[in-house]
């Protein structure tokens, strides 16, 4: 994306492109054309080359200081020059509270979701999961899959009900929006804040991924507690975008999500025309390749929270509206421990995804592309053929190696959609793999104990 073939011959902007500002919630400055930020204020009588001043608040105005997100942008229209919205087909994406008249508390499991045969962009392909919830009291989430077969050209999306985090699975992005331009490949996240412009461009035939649509607060890094200053995802490994704007004047569309509804309305110019911007209010990007992770050097494991990415907070202390969490490369060396994830129920309800490799408390039938869904209070654990490699395998130490997988967690139960029950890769036998695993309990000489 150039987006500057038609710019005043006086102006010389930096070349758009892959400049990223690095920082957890910084407070970023950056400008595409020199001189157009101005200074000593946000809201000139005047700004400077004829651009138009506006604010975009990612929270509210009197949110404390420390969660406070917002940014200045200087761009050529106002992002309110636009037509009326009309009402479209949303296609496969719905928001919560999802209507399914008889949720179960069954473990669910699906192969890797298809690729359409036909062209779809990123918004036409976005097949909703499940979610938790109510999208009009901003609290829960909705997950999507992503399954595109087009780049986006003419045409540009806004989620007005959440931020968006992207987890690619397969294929490349290239992610432009209204403050900059991201581009993300498989192992790499993206988070697009609500209410932020953008168009995804396909960098391969087709991509395929996962998103975490939160309605709560914003996502932010996890409290390290007793870890102390340093450790897991660090703040300066995150990448924000340097402004790049596109100056086109020609019919596009816009499609607004509202209230898990889709809306377009006909524009005639591009909305990517931020010119300059600061602010704490930005899409973000993170190499989950950085992530550091933490672990026993001595027996059992800790509970998997140690490996949360991302966080959004609930009103509950301590308990999450949802996390992203994250299960990459690591050492075990654990004595006298089995060291997959433990057989173990939970208040808080999991989605697992997976981008490469096996992950290692399921031998099989968890791949990439696929899901599982454990809500809450819903037994699981390791497989039959993962429990009894792991309880008689020698305790060397051992590198869990090329896999990568992942969990969308939430403190509510997550409804899986109509759909998502009728899909043709939904796994009908998936409890099988707790099938064959036998008793091994051995009661020996005590007397009593037994009810």
């Amino acid at each position: 994306m150039t987006g500057l073939e038609e710019r005043p011959a006086n102006l010389e902007p930096r070349a758009a492109g892959l400049d990223y500002l690095p920082g957890f919630g910084n407070q970023h400055v950056t400008e595409a054309v020199p001189g157009a930020l101005p200074h000593g204020g946000n809201s000139p009588q005047q700004a400077p080359l004829g651009l138009y001043a506006e604010q975009i608040s990612g929270t509210a105005f009197t949110a404390p200081r420390q969660h406070n997100r917002r940014s200045w942008v200087y761009r050529i229209r106002p992002s309110a020059k636009h037509p009326r919205f009309r009402q479209v087909d949303g296609g496969m994406m719905t928001a919560s509270p999802i209507l399914n008249t008889a949720p179960e508390p069954n473990r669910l499991r699906w192969d890797a979701f298809p690729l359409p045969g036909e062209p779809r962009t990123f918004v036409e392909s976005l097949f909703t999961v499940g979610g938790t919830g109510d999208v009009r009291r901003q609290n829960g989430v909705a997950i999507h899959m992503y399954l595109a077969t087009r780049s986006m050209d003419r045409e540009y999306f806004v989620n007005a009900d959440g931020e968006m985090l992207l987890v690619p699975e397969s294929g490349r992005l290239r992610i432009a929006t209204e403050l900059g331009v991201l581009e993300v490949e498989q192992g790499e996240i993206a988070v697009i804040p609500r209410g932020i412009r953008c168009k995804v461009e396909l960098l391969d035939k087709a991509a395929r991924g996962y998103v975490l649509e939160n309605y709560g607060d914003l996502l932010r890094l996890p409290e390290l507690g007793p870890i102390g200053a340093n450790g897991l995802a660090n703040p300066r490994d995150f990448l924000s975008p340097a402004a790049a704007f596109e100056d086109r004047d020609e019919d596009v569309v816009v499609y607004q999500k509202y209230l898990g509804n889709l809306w377009a309305a006909d524009y005639d110019h591009s909305p990517l025309d931020v010119v300059a911007w600061h602010g704490n209010y930005a899409p973000y990007k993170y190499d989950l390749r950085k992530f550091m992770v933490i672990g026993t050097v001595s027996f059992d494991h800790p509970d998997p929270s140690i490996y949360t990415v991302l966080s959004s907070p609930s009103p509950q202390e301590g308990t999450a509206n949802a996390d992203f969490v994250i299960f990459a490369p690591r050492w075990l060396v654990g004595e006298n421990t089995f060291r997959p994830p433990w057989f173990h129920r939970n208040v808080m309800s999991e989605f697992m995804g997976l981008l490469w490799g096996v992950y290692d408390a399921k031998a099989e039938g968890f791949v990439p592309g696929g899901a599982s869904l454990h809500n809450c209070f819903t037994s699981h654990g390791p497989d039959e053929e993962t429990y009894a490699r792991a309880s008689s395998v020698e305790l060397a130490p051992h590198k869990v190696d090329g896999t990568m997988a992942f969990m969308f967690e939430t403190r509510l139960p997550i409804v899986p959609t109509p759909q998502a029950m009728a899909a043709a890769n939904l796994q009908p036998d998936y409890d099988d793999v707790w099938r064959g695993i036998q008793r091994h309990f051995r009661a020996g000489t005590r007397a009593g104990g037994e009810v």
